[in-house]
């Protein structure tokens, strides 16, 4: 699996968007400014994105892309419900609503983009991990000391990245949840964090998606037609 970094600062526009995804235009201000250059983000990827289909008709944000050195778009997170928060317990986290959906194109082994060496192919594991570490990022048990935090992080990430790298083990089930309207298997584990799972689609990308307090069972994914519905208004 490819062992990518977390999500990236947003990159520049290109001059055609992502298939399926309409060029769109951000609210003017800082805040419009702000939005419009994650929009351009997005629309730099070479692949569809993909987020919850028509039936959540709850709130829909952009989050992050990652992208190579050479400016590549690899990856990247759209959100859905309550935005999450690093929060313990205690302090009402189970009471948040909320499922990311990250999409992550398919690449083979390649060089790396400044030619120093190889990079793996991305695989549903790519998409596993994303999504494990994406909900360790916010995530913050009751019990947990604040200086302790970052040790804690550190050793559930590491599992995370063993558990996406055996995807056949025991840690995982399996379930069918429609993409773009055709049943397709993912991958499915449950903590006591929340969810994750990961799958591939037809159209040749990995959807990696976690959440919490929403069932993951209920759940259906579509490629996104205009990212307007992902910038509020």
């Amino acid at each position: 699996m490819e062992t990518t970094s977390r999500p990236a600062a947003q990159s520049t526009v290109s001059d055609s968007p992502a298939p399926g995804a309409q060029r769109t235009t951000a609210p003017e201000g800082k805040a419009g400014a702000a939005a419009q250059r994650a929009v351009d983000g997005y629309l730099k990827a070479p692949f569809p994105w993909y987020g919850l289909d028509e039936a959540f008709t709850g709130p829909r944000r952009l989050m992050q892309v990652g992208a190579a050195a050479d400016g590549t778009v690899q990856h990247g997170a759209m959100g859905h419900g309550d935005e999450p928060s690093i929060r313990s317990e205690a302090a009402g986290t189970e009471k948040e609503r909320f499922a990311v959906v990250i999409t992550v194109a398919a690449s083979p082994v390649r060089r790396s983009g400044d030619g120093t060496g190889v990079l793996d192919a991305t695989t549903v594991s790519s998409a596993a991990w994303l999504a494990g570490s994406g909900l360790l990022a916010h995530t913050w048990p009751a019990q947990l000391d604040h200086s302790l935090r970052d040790d804690w992080l550190d050793q559930q990430t590491e599992t995370a990245f063993e558990l996406a790298d055996d995807m056949s083990g025991p840690a995982w089930s399996t379930l069918s949840l429609p993409v773009d309207g055709e049943p397709t298997p993912f991958h499915y584990r449950e903590s006591e964090f929340g969810w994750v799972l990961a799958g591939s689609t037809r159209t040749g990308v990995h959807i990696g998606a976690y959440g919490r307090g929403m069932s993951a069972y209920g759940l259906g994914f579509s490629a996104v037609e205009d990212l307007a519905s992902y910038i509020p208004s």
